[in-house]
């Protein structure tokens, strides 16, 4: 059983402290212009780097897409300031080793090689990295060797992943590139130029 569309799309790997200040404020505006986010990373003390990854819900994403973002998240953050002190601004796509934050990413990707560290050990492991199956009864789905058990696919409760990712392989590039090429975008690690913003 497949989970439904909104709790398919809803992201189950969100930030915390500042990021999470700015994911909140710009999420709806992303998606009002036909984004998804898809992470807020906070890097760095003094002069920090606020990063912002976004998608469109077709997975693609051009350099003029994240100049959008840019212009569109920069006058909320000037006017919330979620963040204490002088920061660079980098919008960018999830590149090709992209997290996997929502179910539905399970399902898009399957077929692929992935990461996943989960928050508690299960069967006395932290990391599973294998070929995704997919997503069903709330559980994420991959192919994984169990060594002297040989291949299986297990579920992992999606409320155990703590961080899930694509793995580079060749694979993953074509396919990359075959969604890249049919969206007419840049969805490798397109990225717009960094903004500087000096706290007042």
């Amino acid at each position: 059983m497949q989970v439904g569309e909104s709790a398919s799309t809803d992201r189950f790997i969100v930030e915390s402290g500042p990021a999470a200040r700015v994911a909140e404020l710009i999420e709806p505006a992303l998606s009002d212009r036909g984004f998804r986010l898809v992470r807020v990373v906070v890097s760095g003390g003094d002069n920090a780097t606020l990063q912002i990854m976004a998608e469109r819900t077709d997975g693609t994403m051009t350099i003029e897409d994240c100049e959008t973002i840019s212009k569109e998240v920069s006058p909320l953050l000037d006017v919330h300031d979620p963040i204490v002190g002088a920061y660079r601004l980098e919008v960018s796509s999830p590149g090709l080793d992209r997290p996997l934050v929502r179910p539905s990413d399970f399902e898009d990707w399957a077929g692929h090689e992935a990461k996943i560290e989960v928050k508690e050990l299960i069967d006395g492991r932290r990391r599973f990295r294998g070929i995704l199956e997919g997503f069903e009864d709330g559980e994420v789905r991959i192919e994984v060797d169990l060594g002297a058990a040989g291949k299986n696919v297990i579920g992992i409760p999606v409320d155990l992943v703590g961080e899930a990712r694509l793995v580079l392989t060749d694979d993953l590039i074509r396919e990359a590139l075959r969604r890249a090429k049919k969206g007419n975008a840049l969805s490798d690690g397109a990225e717009a130029p960094v903004t500087d913003i000096e706290e007042e």
